[in-house]
């Protein structure tokens, strides 16, 4: 597929240079190269070549910088020449105009004229460029592909006398003994909802890692992520009990477990129940607080979300995304026994990257979920305004992991390099998804933020614990 307009191609492109730079400039890789190479605009006195690796770093990163902003000013350029609004063209005005003064600081601390604890205004800088940047991109997306007239204005959340799903095949359960039996076993399974159980996990891990010191221990790590994946089984099934009336409205949905009867509603409250015992237990082996935050995100899940949000706001999914980001808390808690800024900062991460993940399902599932009266955002603002709230989220996600970056001292080179390659191919699958409008493309931007996070994730674990 093509994006008919270079506008937003060299846009995406500037963009993410921007934040190759911003990310680059907050891990360690690049604080230590800068100070193997004083001197601008090289080493030294200035024109002086470096002598260690590192030094090439730095001067890389430099010669980058001049490639990136001429991108900017490209972008700039193009915005008048196309006839972008005036948002737009501000917008990259702003850009081309801090860019300058970004890069000036940054010459400033390398020549030892400024403070390094200058070097944070740097980076401030950088992400001011980088939001003006994106915002450009979301504003000429929305105005060049969005529909201002496609929000409905009379629909009212809940599922009292909805209709029932039409032409939905009938679940297929089995009658005979062995099969059914079969079928029960992973109807059980299936009730814990697996699929969220690795990220989710991944989260923790990320968050055991990242904290590290004398906690760090196999026991604590093996009693943590087994608790969690138990507490995210236990969430699971009350959400299947509590929304099963719902599920059998809705075609994804009208073939899960209670749907369909293969579990009892008694049943699958005592395995929720039992679930929830023994995770809690096995937090409580590693200390109080990992013990209390579980439960907290047992009950965010099960009844804040399910019962409270879900059904009533169309900030479900902002709000909800709380539970997503409640891993990372126990997982520092496990390790520290205490609530950190490192621990904090994953939990942001995670919580602005739910809208931008989820809304993709949401446009995907719009009829879904309308028939099943959930005030998602497609049904409520529209898909116009659900495809821009992505932009501005996912933007939001990768700030965080910038802060992440410069706080969480072991993110080095690797951590650069995937958050820039992957958020990359998410934002270009958000792109498409703004020119295509389609159900594959949805799903397509879901699965990249799907594998934006689970990268940044194992590039997290893995600096944290070799470097």
């Amino acid at each position: 597929m093509t994006i008919p307009d270079r506008f937003p191609a060299v846009l995406a492109a500037a963009a993410m240079g921007v934040y190759l730079l911003v990310v680059v400039g907050a891990t360690t890789s690049l604080t230590e190269a800068a100070s193997a190479c004083g001197g601008w605009p090289a080493c030294g006195n200035g024109a002086a070549l470096p002598t260690a690796t590192e030094g090439w770093i730095a001067l890389g990163h430099r010669a980058l910088a001049v490639v990136v902003g001429l991108l900017v000013a490209l972008s700039a350029a193009l915005a008048w020449q196309d006839g972008a609004d005036r948002r737009v063209r501000g917008a990259l005005a702003l850009a081309l105009v801090v860019y300058p003064a970004q890069a000036g600081v940054g010459a400033l601390v390398a020549v030892g004229e400024l403070p390094a604890a200058v070097g944070s205004l740097h980076l401030l800088l950088g992400m001011a460029i980088f939001g003006a940047v994106l915002a450009g991109l979301a504003w000429w997306l929305e105005a060049e592909t969005g529909d201002p007239d496609d929000a409905p204005v009379d629909f009212e959340p809940g599922t009292d006398d909805l209709p029932p799903v039409e032409d939905a095949p009938d679940p297929d359960v089995p009658t005979a003994t062995i099969p059914r039996l079969r079928a029960t076993a992973a109807a059980y399974f299936r009730l814990m909802k697996p699929r969220l159980m690795w990220l989710l996990c991944l989260v923790a891990a990320a968050a055991m890692a990242l904290a590290g010191g004398p906690g760090f221990t196999p026991y604590a790590v093996t009693a943590t992520l087994v608790g969690g994946a138990l507490s995210i089984g236990a969430s699971g099934t009350f959400n299947h009990v509590l929304e099963r009336d719902v599920d059998k409205r809705m075609q994804r949905t009208n073939d899960r477990p209670l749907a369909t009867d293969l579990v009892p509603v008694p049943h699958a409250l005592a395995f929720g129940g039992l679930l929830t015992l023994v995770s809690l237990g096995l937090f409580w082996a590693v200390n109080p607080l990992t013990a209390a935050l579980g439960l907290v995100a047992i009950v965010f899940y099960s009844v804040v979300y399910t019962l409270i949000l879900k059904p009533n706001t169309v900030q479900n999914t902002v709000i909800g995304g709380a539970a997503g980001a409640l891993p990372a808390l126990i997982g520092w808690a496990a390790v520290t026994g205490e609530i950190g800024g490192g621990g904090l900062l994953l939990a942001l991460v995670i919580f602005l990257w739910t809208p931008a993940h989820f809304y993709n399902l949401a446009l995907a599932y719009k009829d879904d979920y309308e028939r099943g009266g959930f005030p998602m955002m497609p049904v409520v603002r529209g898909e116009t305004t659900t495809r821009r709230h992505i932009v501005w989220y996912l933007g939001a996600t990768l700030a965080a992991a910038v802060a992440l970056a410069a706080v969480a001292e072991p993110l080095g080179a690797l951590y650069a390099v995937v958050g820039v390659a992957v958020g990359g191919l998410f934002l270009w699958a958000v792109v498409r998804l703004h020119y295509e409008q389609t159900e594959d493309a949805a799903f397509r931007a879901f699965h990249a933020s799907n594998a934006y996070l689970g990268l940044l994730l194992f590039a997290v674990v893995f600096d944290a614990l070799v470097i």
